[in-house]
């Protein structure tokens, strides 16, 4: 049958737009058996730095070059990023370690929905940022702090301090970070919650003394003259683990495909963000309103490790935000006992907790390796390792209830 120039160049056209969504490898083959069994997928995220290997895999194609057919969609807190995954709204979330162990054993008003973490993020990149009054009277430690905190607390007006989400990282490191100085973070002061994108606004109307968050805050503090960075949180921890790809147990288990299509998109956006010379255009990406939305200027500085910490100090940090290297993407199981080493410490479970039984059900390393060996990506041959933390005090994933109440203050009844 002849064919008209037209009628080929129709054809062509068809067939090409029929082509574009489907993965480089994939035209040809079996595309309903090999790829995603729900190609669909609306990610969560917070209006944070660390959102961005999420928002770069779709800026830059990466889900759709794995088959999926992705949604960022920016949620207003924490609790609303939780409650989406639940239902079902959000199949895959940016999420804050602590909240996949609230979620699956029903804490801190999570209605329980067990939730896995195959992979992390990002590490480090958060800090504890105090007003600038308490910098102007020379306190920038807990310890420091301690004298104004008990005389503020003995007038019944006692001061007060932000974190994001009870069970998550930044309540963690505000805790761990009070009460190295002696300060009583159930007793001794206020602990709220505020959603990270509203921390600057709350402590500009003086309704805070200090917050922890993730940045781009902590520097848009500094650059709006209301704060400084007391503290960084990878001088608390080096290398700690900081924000989760999370996913609920159901979806994972029907889809499994899915899942892992989801993560070798993010795994490869980590890659090029960690490639310093691309992270201009990152912070320009997601500085844009539908992400973060704020000056992509306030964003770049800490991506390179320039830390200007409002007070005079200023250094290059070498151990700023990764997203991929020294394996910043694998799993620790070791982190999750630690997780719930906290929970314990600050009386959010009664009694000791199945640390390995949990840990395993929500760390899943071994779905990271199964991706990361598919894409010639290293990885640590132990779920476990011991830490040392900012105050010299050893961690040992072994022994971890003998961790949690070897601290003097603490909440456990």
């Amino acid at each position: 049958m002849d064919v008209t120039r037209r009628e080929f160049l129709k054809t062509t056209t068809t067939t090409a737009a029929l082509l574009a969504g489907v993965p480089g490898g994939w035209a040809g083959g079996v595309y309903a058996a090999d790829g995603p069994e729900a190609p669909k997928v609306r990610i969560g995220i917070i209006a944070l730095t660390d959102c961005s290997s999420l928002v770069m895999a779709h800026e830059l194609g990466l889900f759709k070059k794995y088959g999926i057919e992705s949604t960022i969609s920016k949620e207003a807190s924490w609790a609303v990023i939780r409650d989406r995954l639940t239902i079902g709204e959000n199949q895959a979330t940016h999420l804050l370690l602590g909240t996949a162990y609230a979620m699956t054993m029903g804490l801190q008003g999570s209605p329980q929905k067990p939730t896995i973490v195959p992979l992390y993020l990002n590490r480090n990149g958060q800090a504890i940022t105090l007003t600038k009054a308490l910098g102007d009277k020379g306190l920038k430690t807990p310890a420091q702090i301690k004298p104004l905190a008990l005389e503020a607390k003995a007038k019944s007006s006692p001061m007060t301090f932000a974190m994001t989400y009870p069970p998550g990282t930044h309540a963690m490191w505000m805790r761990y970070w009070l009460a190295s100085g002696g300060i009583h973070p159930d007793r001794d002061v206020s602990l709220i919650t505020i959603p990270p994108a509203q921390m600057v606004a709350n402590m500009k109307v003086g309704k805070m003394d200090g917050f922890c968050v993730g940045e781009p805050w902590n520097a848009r503090a500094i650059a709006d003259g209301i704060g400084f960075t007391a503290i960084t949180t990878q001088q608390l921890w080096r290398d700690h683990p900081e924000k989760v790809l999370a996913f609920t147990e159901e979806f994972t288990a029907k889809n499994p495909k899915t899942v892992r299509a989801t993560m070798r998109a993010v795994v490869e956006a980590s890659q090029w963000i960690d490639k310093l010379e691309n992270r201009a255009r990152m912070a320009e990406v997601v500085s844009q309103p539908q992400y973060i939305n704020c000056p992509k200027e306030i964003i770049y500085g800490r991506l390179l490790g320039d830390y200007d910490y409002g007070d005079g100090r200023k250094e290059k940090d070498k151990y700023y935000m990764t997203f991929f290297d020294r394996h910043a993407n694998f799993p620790l199981r070791s982190h999750g006992v630690w997780w719930l080493s906290q929970f314990r410490r600050w009386g959010m479970v009664k009694e000791t907790p199945d640390y390995k039984g949990l840990v395993e059900r929500v760390h899943r390393p071994d779905i990271f390796r199964e991706v990361a060996q598919e894409m010639g990506v290293e990885t640590p041959r132990e779920d476990m390792k011991k830490e040392t933390l900012f105050d010299g005090v050893t961690f040992d994933p072994a022994e971890p209830e003998k961790y949690a109440k070897s601290f003097a203050i603490h909440s456990m009844a």
